[in-house]
C-alpha cells in the first residue's frame, strides 16, 4: 500500500478516535432515566411527587422528589405547563435535539473537500508517473555525456581487435569535416555482434568517450508494444534526440 494512503488511513482514524472521545466525555453523566407511559407521569404529577421537568420537543424528563429520573412521549396537552406550575414544579424547556456540529460540517463541505481531494490525488499521480499519458510514444533511451563518469578503451578489456576496428570511428566522430574534404563518407552506424555480457555496449560507450560525443543506451524490448505504432515512434524519436544532441 502506497505510503500516502496510509498517512491518509491513519489520520481518518485518528479523526473518528477523537471524536468518539468527544462524545464520551461531552455526554451528560446522570442517573438513567425509566420510561413510563404518560398516564404514569400525571399520576406522579397529581400526587405531588414530581420536582422538575424538562421539557423538550415532545418529550419529558421528570425528576421526582426522591431522585428518581422518568422520561414520557407527551401527548397533546395544552394545559400542561397550567398544571405543572400549579403543582409549584420547576419547568426546564429545550430546543429539539439538532446534528452534531461535525455531521453538519461533513454533510454541507463533505463532497467539496471529497473532489478537492480526489483531483489533487489525480494531479499528484500524474506528476509521478511522468505524465506517461502523454509521453507513451516516447524514446526511453538514457543519455550518457561527459558530465556523467566517463568510459574510455582503457576500461574495455578482452577485445583488443574490436578496438582497433572502431578506432577508425572515433577519428570520423572527433573531426568529421577533415574526412569530408578528402571526399570520404562518414560510416552511418556500426552493428557490433556478440553474446550476452561480452561488453558491447560497454564498447559503444567507450567509443563516445573517446570520440567526446554523448551516447544514448536503450534496451530492444522498449521498442516492443502491444500498440501497433508506439515502437516506430520511439525509434524516431530517439533519432530526434540524437539529432539535438550531435
Amino acid at each position: 500500500m502506497n505510503s500516502r494512503v496510509k498517512n491518509l488511513l491513519f489520520w481518518v482514524v485518528v479523526g473518528l478516535f477523537m471524536i468518539l472521545l468527544f462524545n464520551l466525555f461531552t455526554v451528560p453523566s446522570h442517573q438513567p432515566e425509566e420510561e413510563i407511559i404518560f398516564s404514569d407521569f400525571m399520576t406522579h404529577l397529581e400526587r405531588g411527587e414530581i420536582s422538575k421537568v424538562i421539557i423538550k420537543d415532545n418529550h419529558i424528563s421528570a425528576i421526582l422528589k426522591d431522585g428518581t429520573r422518568v422520561k414520557t412521549y407527551a401527548v397533546e396537552y395544552p394545559d400542561l405547563v397550567k398544571v405543572l406550575r400549579e403543582r409549584n414544579v420547576q419547568i426546564e424547556a429545550k430546543p429539539p435535539d439538532e446534528n452534531p456540529w461535525y455531521i453538519t460540517f461533513l454533510v454541507t463541505w463533505g463532497p467539496f473537500i471529497l473532489f478537492l481531494g480526489l483531483w489533487f490525488f489525480l494531479m499528484r499521480q500524474m506528476q509521478i508517473g511522468g505524465n506517461r499519458a502523454l509521453s507513451f510514444g516516447k524514446s526511453r533511451a538514457r543519455l550518457l555525456t561527459e558530465d556523467k563518469k566517463k568510459v574510455t578503451f582503457s576500461d574495455v578489456a578482452g577485445v583488443e581487435e574490436a578496438k582497433e576496428e572502431v578506432v577508425e570511428i572515433i577519428e570520423f566522430l572527433k573531426d568529421p569535416q577533415k574526412f569530408q574534404k578528402l571526399g570520404g563518407r562518414i560510416p552511418k552506424g556500426v552493428l557490433i555482434v556478440g553474446p550476452p555480457g561480452t561488453g558491447k555496449t560497454l564498447l559503444a560507450k567507450a567509443i563516445a568517450g573517446e570520440a567526446g560525443v554523448p551516447f544514448f543506451s536503450i534496451s530492444g524490448s522498449d521498442f516492443v508494444e502491444m500498440f501497433v505504432g508506439v515502437g516506430a515512434s520511439r525509434v524516431r524519436d530517439l533519432f530526434e534526440q540524437g539529432k539535438k544532441h550531435a
